[in-house]
C-alpha cells in the first residue's frame, strides 16, 4: 500500500513542478496565487516526486524509507520556513506563509506514512 501512497506522492509532486513552471498558473511568483515557487522550488519538487516516484515501483521498504526521510526533511523545511518568515529559505528556495502550512501537513502526512503507517490488509500465513 505505502508504493501506491509514493506513486502518488510522485505524482503530485511533479506535476507541482511542472505547473511551477507555467506563467499563467503562477501570476506573480505564487503557484495559483498562493504558493511562493521559483525554480528552484519546482525544481525540488520535480526531484521529490521522481524520487517518490522510484520508490513507490520498487517496494514497500523503499517506499517506507522515502517517507520516513521525506518526513523528516519536510520537518526541517517547516520549521526553517518558520524562521525565515516570508523571505527565501537559505537565501536559495523560494517560499511564504502559505508553503509553511502545506509543508506541516505534508510532514504529518509523510511521517505518520513511514512511522506510523501498517497495512491493515488480510494476511495469510502458513500452517
Amino acid at each position: 500500500m505505502l508504493q501506491m501512497f509514493a506513486k502518488a506522492f510522485g505524482v503530485v509532486f511533479v506535476t507541482l513542478g511542472i505547473l511551477g513552471f507555467v506563467p499563467a498558473l503562477t501570476p506573480d511568483g505564487k503557484l495559483l496565487g498562493i504558493f511562493e515557487v521559483g525554480t528552484v522550488h519546482n525544481i525540488i519538487h520535480l526531484a521529490s516526486g521522481l524520487v517518490a516516484l522510484a520508490t513507490g515501483f520498487s517496494s514497500e521498504y523503499a517506499s517506507r524509507k522515502y517517507f520516513q526521510v521525506f518526513g523528516v526533511v519536510y520537518g526541517l523545511v517547516t520549521v526553517l520556513g518558520i524562521f525565515y518568515g516570508n523571505n527565501d529559505i537559505l537565501g536559495i528556495v523560494e517560499h511564504n506563509v502559505a508553503d509553511i502550512f502545506l509543508h506541516a501537513a505534508i510532514t504529518a502526512a509523510t511521517l505518520y506514512l513511514g512511522f506510523g503507517y501498517r497495512d491493515r490488509g488480510v494476511h495469510t500465513t502458513a500452517v
